[in-house]
């Protein structure tokens, strides 16, 4: 019999930036009250980029603590490397993962793009996973940046479920063979009606960039059809939610009764609370909620392990879930057996 090789988790890194918006800021620019941010919303502050934090610039400062953690040489051990970064990044129409690899000094990969929006860090680890297995690269290192809280207008209403994107750096090492922290199996459901509901107006071919399009402020990310986009998606997100981790967990031979703690994505309080407790999991004590760092996009799958580790609800043995769900629309789940086999 053919032993299936294992994939683990050597080290991750979290960057998150020191300076915030808090929600008493962001009420007084959106007109949005405090208490409905704090509560409603679940935003207490939110990290917001310095000077330096470009987005390339915090995943390498990430990455830096991963290959620390690691103890390895980039440029002797690390096979490939996978931006899955924002592409609202240092300079349009850069390959970031090039960048990020020069920067690191993974000067034996090779290296590329992945983007899902808030889906992309399950993504790279489901394709991390199948390069590693058919081509037998030793270790891979993935790497994400995330300040879309650039794009984000707050006196804009329409966007106000995004009033809470954030900035931070995120990175995680993978590596062939090793048996700890074994990434299982993922599942994703993409669903392309969701597609032309938000985005920025201008900057691409569509309506390039001009004086009148930022005066009329078309370099934010904006919403089509705010009330169809909510009825659509309250049809279909909540429910994508646990299939999306039901298929995961299922594939990786578990069910929800097994689940140890739970990765969610940031979300307003009320959702974050009914996944959870749909799933079987405390919300609180067996996840990690950013009520004072906002939504920081993909990179939130990986600061919740950072997180849970450095509160001891993970522990060796647990089974992990990483959750995520990402405009366009599509929706993440990861299972992950944390610790030794």
């Amino acid at each position: 019999m053919v032993k299936i090789k294992s994939i683990g988790i050597e080290a991750i890194g979290t960057y998150i930036p020191e300076e915030r918006h808090t929600a008493e800021y962001i009420s007084s620019k959106s007109g949005t009250p405090v208490e409905i941010l704090k509560t409603k919303m679940g935003l207490m502050s939110k990290s917001v980029p310095g000077n330096d934090d470009h987005t390339v610039a915090m995943g390498v400062k990430a990455a830096k603590i991963a290959i620390e953690r690691a103890g390895i040489n980039p440029a002797e051990d690390i096979d490939v490397v996978i931006w899955a970064g924002e592409v609202y990044a240092e300079h349009p129409m850069q390959t970031y993962a090039i960048k990020f690899q020069n920067e690191i000094g993974a000067t034996k990969a090779w290296a590329f793009d992945v983007n899902q929006r808030c889906g992309t860090i399950v993504v790279a680890m489901i394709l991390a996973k199948a390069l590693m297995l058919t081509h037998g690269y030793k270790r891979i290192i993935i790497g994400s940046g995330y300040r879309n809280s650039d794009l984000i207008d707050y006196e804009n209403i329409r966007t106000r479920f995004m009033h809470d994107l954030a900035a931070s750096g995120v990175a995680m090492i993978l590596r062939l063979d090793y048996d700890r922290n074994i990434v299982l199996e993922g599942s994703v459901i993409s669903d392309g009606q969701f597609s032309e509901d938000v985005y920025v107006p201008a900057g691409g071919t569509v309506m390039p960039i001009s004086c009148e399009a930022i005066e009329k402020k078309l370099i934010y990310l904006d919403v089509t059809d705010p009330e169809g986009l909510k009825e659509r998606l309250d049809r279909l997100s909540m429910q994508n939610f646990l299939k999306v981790v039901d298929d995961s967990l299922e594939k990786s031979g578990y069910s929800r009764k097994d689940i140890d703690y739970l990765g969610l994505i940031r979300m307003k309080r009320s959702a974050f609370e009914f996944v959870a407790n749909e799933l079987g999991v405390d919300p609180y004590k067996q996840s990690t909620y950013f009520e004072e760092w906002g939504h920081m996009g993909q990179n939130d799958a990986i600061v919740s392990i950072e997180e849970g580790l450095k509160d001891g609800k993970i522990k060796d043995g647990d089974l992990v879930v990483l959750t995520a769900a990402g405009i366009g629309w599509s929706w993440n789940a990861m299972t992950i057996k944390w610790g030794s086999l």
